[in-house]
């Protein structure tokens, strides 16, 4: 699966982007399909601690799934957002096997 991994107005170290695309890859095992991602990372503006905020958009055949989460490090929301998609995809998977 390729993973494209976009940082608005700030610059991402190859750290980040390297668990991002581990992280993502381990979805392959839930949904086969699965053709590309796009990662957003983007840094709110507010006084909060939580302030980075993970888009996840993921392409399959038919369908796109988009996962947002905001939390304290960008680490913690990729590991947020991959573990919703994660049932995303088992649902989905599920509901094309009982039309099979």
């Amino acid at each position: 699966m390729k993973v494209n991994v976009h940082a608005v107005n700030f610059t991402v170290d190859k750290k980040l982007v390297d668990f991002v695309q581990e992280r993502l890859g381990k979805l392959e095992k839930f949904y086969d399909k699965v053709v590309s991602s796009d990662v957003f990372l983007k840094v709110d503006n507010t006084s909060e601690k939580e302030n980075k905020i993970v888009e996840v958009k993921i392409h399959v055949p038919g369908d796109d799934f988009m996962v947002k989460k905001q939390c304290k490090t960008f680490e913690e929301a990729v590991e947020l957002s991959s573990e919703s998609l994660e049932r995303l995809l088992l649902k989905r998977k599920e509901k094309i096997n009982t039309h099979i």
